[in-house]
C-alpha cells in the first residue's frame, strides 16, 4: 500500500506540472487583462505603470516561472480585481459547490440505484421502459434550460422554493454552510437537482447493467432456489455486487460536478467557485482563474486516489492482486 501511495503521488506531481504549464499558457493567451481592468481614458503613463504592477510587462516565460517558484509555497497570485490573494477567494467559495455537489450526488444515488435496479429485474416492464426513456431526457437535455424550466415552475409559478442565491448559513469552524439550515436547504433544491439530472440518468443506466448482469449469476439462482425473499437478495446479493462500477464512476464524476457546476451556479446565481470562475474570465483575472483551474486539477487527483482505496475495500481481490504486483 504504502508502494502505490508513493507511485500515485509521484505521478500526481507529473500531472500537476503539466497541468500548471497548460493552464498558465491558456489564460495568458485569451486576451490582455489590462483593457478590462483600466478606464479607456487613462493615458500611457498610467497604463505603464499598471502593467509594471501586475507584472504583466515580463515575457511570458519569466511570468511563469516567477509563478511556479510563489505555487511551491501556496501562493498562487494576487487577483487583478479583488486585490486578496487568489487562492483565498477560491476557497472562500469552496464549500458553498462542495456541499451543492454533494446533495447532487446524494439526489443521483437514492433516485437512480433504486430506478436502475428495477429497469434491471423488470427490463421488458412499462416501468423499466419509462425508466429507461427518462435517463435519455436527463442525458439529452441542456442544464442550462432545465435549470430556467425549474425556476419558472417551483419558484415563479408555484413560489415553493427561491430561485438563486444561498439563503441562510451556519458556520462550523468558520466556514459557512446552507445544509444546516432549512432556509438553505430550501435554496440549494433547485440547484442540486437541476446539477443531478444528468448523474440520475448515468446511475439508472450503470446500475441497471449491472443488475441485469448479475441476476444471472449462479448465485443469485442459487439464493433464489434456497427460497430467499426478493428482497433478501437484492439488497445483500445484487446491491453490493453492482456498487464497485457505480462508486467508481460517482468517484470520478463528483470530481466533474465540481468542476463543471459552472452553468448550474450562473442560472441559479449560487455563490460558488463555478460563478467566480465566469466572473473572473469576463474579467479576465488570469491569477483567479490559474487557481481554480489547478484546484481542480487537485481534487481530481485526489477523488482518483480514493475511489482506488475504495475498490480495494469493495474488492479483496484487487488489493490482493496489489500486493502480489
Amino acid at each position: 500500500m504504502l508502494v502505490f501511495l508513493i507511485r500515485r503521488l509521484a505521478q500526481s506531481a507529473i500531472v500537476i506540472a503539466v497541468m500548471s504549464v497548460l493552464v498558465f499558457a491558456g489564460i495568458f493567451a485569451i486576451g490582455n487583462p489590462i483593457d478590462v481592468l483600466i478606464s479607456p481614458e487613462a493615458d500611457e503613463i498610467e497604463r505603464a505603470a499598471a502593467i509594471a504592477r501586475l507584472g504583466l510587462d515580463r515575457p511570458m516565460h519569466e511570468q511563469f516561472l516567477s509563478f511556479a517558484g510563489n505555487a511551491l509555497s501556496g501562493d498562487l497570485g494576487t487577483s487583478f480585481v479583488h486585490g486578496v490573494p487568489a487562492i483565498g477567494l477560491v476557497l472562500e467559495r469552496f464549500p458553498a459547490t462542495l456541499e451543492l455537489a454533494l446533495l447532487a450526488m446524494i439526489i443521483a444515488v437514492v433516485i437512480g440505484i433504486p430506478l436502475g435496479i428495477w429497469a434491471g429485474l423488470k427490463p421488458d416492464s412499462a416501468a423499466g421502459r419509462i425508466i429507461m426513456a427518462g435517463s435519455i431526457l436527463g442525458f439529452s437535455l441542456p442544464t442550462f434550460w432545465v435549470g430556467m424550466l425549474l425556476i419558472m415552475a417551483f419558484a415563479v409559478s408555484l413560489g415553493w422554493l427561491p430561485a438563486s442565491g444561498r439563503g441562510a448559513t451556519v458556520d462550523v469552524f468558520g466556514v459557512p454552510f446552507s445544509f444546516l439550515t432549512l432556509n438553505g436547504l430550501k435554496h440549494m433544491f433547485l440547484p442540486a437537482l437541476n446539477l443531478a439530472l444528468f448523474k440520475v440518468s448515468l446511475v439508472i443506466r450503470l446500475a441497471r447493467a449491472g443488475t441485469r448482469e448479475v441476476a444471472l449469476q449462479d448465485y443469485v439462482r442459487f439464493a433464489r432456489a434456497k427460497g430467499l425473499s426478493p428482497a433478501r437478495i437484492v439488497g445483500v446479493h445484487i446491491l453490493k455486487n453492482i456498487m464497485i462500477p457505480v462508486v467508481t464512476v460517482l468517484g470520478l464524476e463528483f470530481g466533474s460536478v465540481i468542476a463543471f457546476s459552472v452553468v448550474t451556479e450562473s442560472v441559479f446565481a449560487w455563490p460558488g467557485m463555478g460563478k467566480l470562475l465566469i466572473d473572473s474570465i469576463l474579467l479576465l483575472d488570469r491569477p483567479v482563474v490559474v487557481a481554480y483551474l489547478l484546484v481542480t486539477v487537485l481534487l481530481f487527483i485526489v477523488i482518483n486516489l480514493v475511489v482506488d482505496l475504495l475498490y480495494s475495500l469493495l474488492d479483496p481481490r484487487i488489493r490482493l492482486g496489489g500486493a502480489k504486483a
